[in-house]
């Protein structure tokens, strides 16, 4: 049976703020508490993992975990680059860089792979391009390079594990398999930074907020979700995520909102909403 519109509404709502809060999170927990960045990945791939592994147990008769190492190892970089990012970016603007880079990511691959834009899709791949040279170059209120970089990164490493998934059949499981395969991973990531490694109570619990709500639960209601959206209509609606992490940042972080972040996030999400918008015309 077919989800009904205000299951699917709920369900997508939950996701996308859980996907927010993750970046909301992570901010609050590296500017906020004495946790870096190295044990917060590690923490929040860890209570992610067991997050899932739970919810996978718990609702299969037969549980199955699938997934593989090079999904795996493209999670771990994501997840990694994505906190010592935080250290310096803001909340909104981290949030569009990374946003903007796994679209590209996804387009770009597309292209490879031999698909064709219409005349409005180059536009808006154009303007989404362009939005993100306004947000990284020079001035006063341009964001840090190194932790731009990072979060380029990050995306570019989310946009390949989403590629690498698009097609599974089990996405929770998959997703849950992946995340038990970050765990070595991370471990090592701990030692490496065994040095300059910090935790207090206040940022291990952040991580695992992170960790276990808004990624390991959020990743099973967006599956959830997904059962109602078209593909298309899925990708379109995580055009707020980036918009919802600004606001948190607001609200919690006390972030100021500079004209340069709201003039690169109209050009970042117009385009990509360009491109998406078209193709479903064309495809229509």
């Amino acid at each position: 049976m077919a989800p009904s519109l205000l299951h699917t509404t709920i369900l997508t709502l939950l996701a996308l703020a859980a996907f927010a809060g993750n970046s909301v999170l992570c901010r609050l927990a590296l500017t906020r508490t004495d946790i870096d960045p190295a044990s917060f990945s590690s923490i929040r791939l860890a209570s992610g993992a067991v997050t899932l592994w739970l919810i996978v147990r718990c609702c299969r008769a037969r549980p199955e975990f699938g997934g593989s190492w090079s999904s795996a190892g493209a999670l771990f970089l994501y997840a990694a680059a994505f906190s010592f990012a935080y250290m310096t970016l803001p909340t909104g603007t981290g949030a569009l860089l990374l946003f903007g880079a796994v679209q590209a990511t996804m387009i770009g691959a597309g292209l490879w792979a031999g698909e064709r834009m219409s005349t409005g899709q180059w536009g808006g791949f154009v303007l989404a391009l362009g939005g993100l040279a306004a947000l990284l170059s020079p001035g006063l209120s341009s964001p840090p390079l190194g932790g731009s970089v990072l979060m380029l990164a990050a995306g570019l490493a989310w946009g390949i594990y989403s590629l690498q998934g698009r097609h599974r059949d089990d996405p929770a499981g998959a997703t849950a398999g992946n995340f038990l395969r970050t765990l070595p991973l991370a471990g090592l990531l701990s030692l490496a930074a065994w040095p300059w490694m910090r935790l207090d109570g206040a940022g291990a619990l952040y991580a695992v907020l992170s960790g276990a709500f808004a990624s390991g639960v959020g990743y099973a209601v967006w599956y959830a979700a997904l059962r109602g959206l078209t593909a298309t209509r899925a990708a379109t609606v995580q055009l707020c995520v980036p918009v919802l992490a600004a606001f948190g940042g607001v609200g919690f972080l006390g972030e100021p909102v500079t004209s340069r972040l709201v003039i690169a996030a109209t050009a970042i999400l117009g385009g990509v909403a360009l491109v998406l918008f078209r193709r479903t015309a064309h495809s229509g």
